[in-house]
């Protein structure tokens, strides 16, 4: 079983001490998005759990309690966007977060930390040629700490709509989307990284960009030196890789704020 902590919510940068009484506990009680009185019970018991696949904007409260996941093989999908906080509201200076990432890769390995680019917006102030000088600096500054990275592009999702039109939020023609991955894999080809697109349709294999799992049965085959045979997952999106996992999140308890997120705003995580 693979966890995946969480598309939901950030359980790294607001809910690891949450996630450590689980640990204790052995068990976490999940809800069902579309029916909050339907309960999972989920076995945290390390020999029952193949991987977590930790998802954060901001993992730094996390990084003095890697030691309590010792027990379990781990890797981490981490966002690191180009926005100031007019899109990420409440995240620390991008310095500060790039430093996180550094410390994390030393931690637990480059193979383990995942680098998201993601998603990809376009307004007066985030254009085209802002997003390429942007990508290319942080690809520079993060070569050695990452081995991977995976970018999208914005998907308008109808709760975010008003903060789409607020934000002078514009759809992405296939032209634009064109020459951002021409110009992304140049400059993560020039920082030896691998890259690829998260739940895109877009063919984009002339600029050597391959289509992700982000939840990646083949790389926890590498950390775990075992053949695993994995379904993809039939509950994501048609485009999306990923293969099966158990989330164990709860939307709306996330306070990192960014307008383009799916997942709602803050209220207390139980």
């Amino acid at each position: 079983m693979i966890l995946s902590a969480s598309r939901r919510t950030d359980i790294p940068a607001f809910h690891s001490d949450w996630l450590i009484e689980r640990i204790k506990e052995r068990c976490v009680n999940v809800k069902n998005p579309l029916n909050q009185s339907q309960i999972s019970k989920i076995s945290l018991e390390p020999d029952e759990v193949d991987c977590i696949v930790f998802w954060s904007k901001n993992p730094k409260p996390m990084l003095d309690k890697l030691h309590l996941f010792n027990e379990y093989i781990f890797y981490f999908q981490f966002t690191l966007n180009p926005y100031d906080n007019d899109i990420e509201i409440n995240l620390p200076p991008k310095s500060e977060i790039i430093n996180t990432f550094k410390k994390l890769s030393n931690i637990v390995s480059p193979q383990r930390v995942i680098w998201r680019y993601d998603p990809v917006l376009l307004n007066a102030k985030y254009t085209i040629s802002y997003h390429i000088d942007k990508f290319n600096d942080m690809a520079y500054q993060l070569k050695g700490y990452t081995e991977k990275v995976i970018f999208s592009y914005i998907d308008f999702y109808k709760k975010c709509a008003e903060n789409m039109k607020s934000n002078g939020i514009t759809e992405i023609i296939i032209e634009d989307k064109l020459l951002l991955a021409e110009n992304f894999s140049k400059s993560a080809i020039e920082n030896k990284l691998l890259i690829s697109t998260c739940a895109e349709d877009i063919d984009l294999s002339q600029y050597n960009i391959e289509h992700a799992k982000c939840i990646d049965d083949e790389l926890i085959s590498k950390l775990t030196e075992r053949d695993l045979s994995i379904k993809k997952d039939k509950n994501q999106r048609l485009e999306c890789g990923c293969v099966t996992s158990r989330d164990i999140g709860e939307y709306n308890t996330c306070s990192n704020g960014c307008v383009y997120c799916y997942a709602g705003n803050y209220r207390k995580f139980t």
